[in-house]
């Protein structure tokens, strides 16, 4: 049973947290492991490094929500946290996508999908979503689709 190159990186830096005693970043990653875990006991897979960018991806989003609303209630001290969080999530993330290498991945998907109007955006965002998981936020490549096929 072997684990994905991310993976067995993400096992590898608990240990090294662990080692150089930083309580904070072997918080995030263990919680970072439990969602591995738990994903792969839920769904009995193993995971890729596809399935690893999906939770973290997941996770990011989560703590950028959680940012926010901390921010807007004024609570900087937990948002202070949140901020750190991302920060050592994204950091197992790849290079975000620019502007310009996302919209060729766009034009690729439609000329490779047929898509004419939008009603077919599902099958470019099933063409898109592996090429972007982790590098650009779903939510923005969905509107610069809906807007290029509209």
């Amino acid at each position: 049973m072997t684990a994905s190159p991310l993976r067995a990186r993400i096992d590898e830096d608990v240990k090294t947290a662990m080692r150089a005693r930083e309580r904070e970043r072997l918080r995030v990653l263990r919680t970072l492991t439990a969602a591995l875990k738990q994903r792969e006991i839920d769904e009995r897979i193993e995971l890729t490094d596809t399935d690893v960018l999906a939770v973290l991806d997941k996770m990011v989003k989560q703590r950028r929500e959680a940012l926010e609303q901390y921010q807007g209630a004024g609570r900087e001290d937990l948002a202070a946290q949140e901020q750190a969080e991302i920060e050592i999530l994204g950091s197992y993330l790849p290079e975000p996508l620019g502007e310009a290498e996302l919209d060729a991945l766009i034009a690729t998907a439609i000329d490779e999908s047929g898509a004419s109007s939008a009603r077919d955006m599902g099958r470019v965002i099933g063409l898109l979503k592996p090429a972007v998981q982790g590098r650009a936020d779903m939510a923005a490549v969905s509107r610069a689709v809906k807007a290029r096929l509209s």
